[in-house]
């Protein structure tokens, strides 16, 4: 197309109002398609001149640039989709961490039960003895066994709360902590978003 034959204005003039219901079809987002049709003239200005294309021609060269846009657009958008995805998945990794440092704390926690809950709830919860186990160690039944480490942990959880406020997300990850009593806590004091 030779740009004395025909210029970017008469294109607009021409093919501008079709243009842009062929786009607004094509993308539903009234802005998106007016974004669209503005880039479609900016190429169309920026390649007249470098494109040889005939004058019976013109149409079908204009809506393959603006056919190229939305599939730009789509792609744009599935990417900016998948980083999201990304994100999320990143940010599922920072939750585990939030997890991973309360459980941090437990050990010193643990520490600060009763001696009869104690050592129940360190086999149970550090070690990862079974209960039945634990009895044996402890030569106690199995039901005592239970019990203790039951009770040792609603004790462990107590001590938790009394430290920390904490946010949990749908799953129950830790996904933010506020110290309740700033300096009572030794084992959160170096951590804590207050």
């Amino acid at each position: 197309m030779h740009s004395e034959s025909t210029s970017t204005e008469q294109i607009w003039e021409l093919l501008s109002t079709k243009l842009r219901s062929f786009l607004l079809q094509r993308v539903s987002d009234e802005q998106v398609a007016e974004d669209l049709l503005q880039e479609t003239f900016v190429r169309i200005h920026q390649k007249i001149e470098d494109d040889d294309v005939a004058a019976q021609r013109i149409t079908p060269w204009v809506y393959k640039i603006a056919r190229n846009l939305i599939v730009d657009h789509y792609r744009l958008k599935a990417r900016d989709a998948a980083t999201m995805a990304v994100d999320l998945e990143a940010h599922g990794d920072e939750e585990e961490n939030l997890n991973d440092l309360v459980a941090g704390w437990l050990s010193k926690m643990i520490s600060q039960l009763p001696d009869a809950y104690r050592e129940a709830v360190e086999l149970y919860e550090l070690q990862a003895i079974p209960q039945q186990e634990i009895a044996n160690r402890l030569g106690i039944s199995l039901s005592g066994a239970k019990s203790r480490v039951q009770r040792g942990r609603e004790k462990l959880k107590s001590l938790l709360l009394d430290c920390c406020s904490f946010e949990r997300d749908r799953r129950g990850n830790v996904i933010g902590y506020v110290q309740n009593s700033p300096g009572d806590c030794d084992e959160c004091d170096h951590g804590c978003h207050s």
